[in-house]
C-alpha cells in the first residue's frame, strides 16, 4: 500500500482529516441500523436520535480520559494539550465505556430496557470500528511491528525511517467486519434473551483485539502489561458470563421487548 494523505482537504486554513470523515461516516451509518432496528426492539426511532446526540460527544471525550489517565506521566506536564484530541490519542475502550453510561442514564431517563436499547445498536458498533479503523492507516498510526509479509504497509517511522510493518488497522478491521456478520447470525439462530449481543460484542471483540494488540508498537502500558490486553481479557470473562447469567436469570422474559 502507498503512503497516504491524512488531510481530505482544506477549508478556511483548517486541515480536515480523512480520519474525522470516516469516524463520522461510521456514527451516521450506525445510527440508520440503529433506526432500522429500533421496531423490532420496541423501541421509538427519535429514542434512537437522542441516544446517539449524547452518545457522539461522550465517546470522544471517554475516549479519551482513558488515553490521558494511562498516559498521564506525560500529560501532568502538558496540560494543555489533554484537549487536543487533533494530534491523536483516542482509546476505544474508553469510547464503549462512555457509550455504555451514557445508555444506562439514557435508559433510566426514558424508561427503556437497557438491553433493549443495547442490542438494538451494538451490531453497528463492529462496522464502526471497521471502517474507522482505516483512518489509523491514512493517520500512519496504530500500526504493528517491522514484517516482510507480502500485506505490510509502508509507514514513516521517525527514527528508522520507511519501514515495513503489520498492518494492524486491517487485521481489526476484518476481524471487526466477521464479528459484525456473526452478530446478526446469533441474533436469528441463538439468541434467547436481550442483553446476549452486548455481551457477545464484548467477548468477540476482544478476543481479537487481545492479538492484535499483541503486535502493536503503540500501546499503553500499565506495570509493564499492554492495557488493552489486560482489558480484552477482562471483557472475554464479562461477555461470555454475562450471556450465561442472563439466560439463567432471565430466561425469555427480555426477548425483543421494550419493557
Amino acid at each position: 500500500m502507498p503512503t497516504p494523505n491524512p488531510t481530505a482537504f482544506t477549508i478556511f486554513n483548517i486541515e480536515v482529516k480523512w480520519y474525522g470523515i470516516l469516524i463520522a461516516a461510521a456514527l451516521v451509518i450506525g445510527m440508520v441500523i440503529a433506526v432500522k432496528r429500533s421496531s423490532k426492539y420496541g423501541i421509538k426511532s427519535d429514542d434512537i436520535m437522542d441516544f446517539f446526540l449524547f452518545l457522539v460527544p461522550s465517546i470522544i471525550v471517554g475516549a479519551r480520559l482513558y488515553y490521558v489517565i494511562f498516559e498521564w506521566g506525560y500529560y501532568s506536564k502538558h496540560l494543555n494539550e489533554i484537549i487536543m484530541t487533533r494530534s491523536g490519542g483516542l482509546a476505544i475502550h474508553g469510547g464503549i465505556i462512555a457509550g455504555v453510561i451514557v445508555g444506562i442514564i439514557l435508559c433510566r431517563v426514558k424508561k427503556i430496557n437497557f438491553f433493549s436499547l443495547a442490542d438494538t445498536v451494538i451490531p453497528a458498533l463492529p462496522l464502526g470500528q471497521a471502517i474507522g479503523r482505516w483512518g489509523n492507516y491514512l493517520n500512519q498510526e496504530a500500526h504493528g511491528t517491522i514484517t516482510d509479509l507480502p500485506w505490510a504497509i509502508t509507514v514513516n517511522d521517525p527514527i528508522l525511517g520507511m519501514i515495513r510493518v503489520h498492518p494492524t488497522f486491517l487485521y481489526e478491521s476484518i476481524w471487526d467486519l466477521l464479528v459484525f456478520g456473526f452478530l446478526f447470525f446469533y441474533e436469528k439462530k441463538f439468541k434467547k434473551v436481550n442483553g446476549e449481543l452486548l455481551f457477545l460484542y464484548l467477548a468477540l471483540y476482544s478476543v481479537g483485539r487481545f492479538f492484535i494488540e499483541g503486535l502493536r508498537t503503540d500501546s499503553l502500558m500499565f506495570m509493564n502489561m499492554r492495557v488493552a490486553q489486560l482489558i480484552s481479557l477482562a471483557l472475554v470473562i464479562v461477555g461470555f458470563g454475562g450471556i450465561i447469567v442472563l439466560r439463567k436469570k432471565f430466561g425469555g422474559e427480555h426477548l425483543n421487548s421494550g419493557e
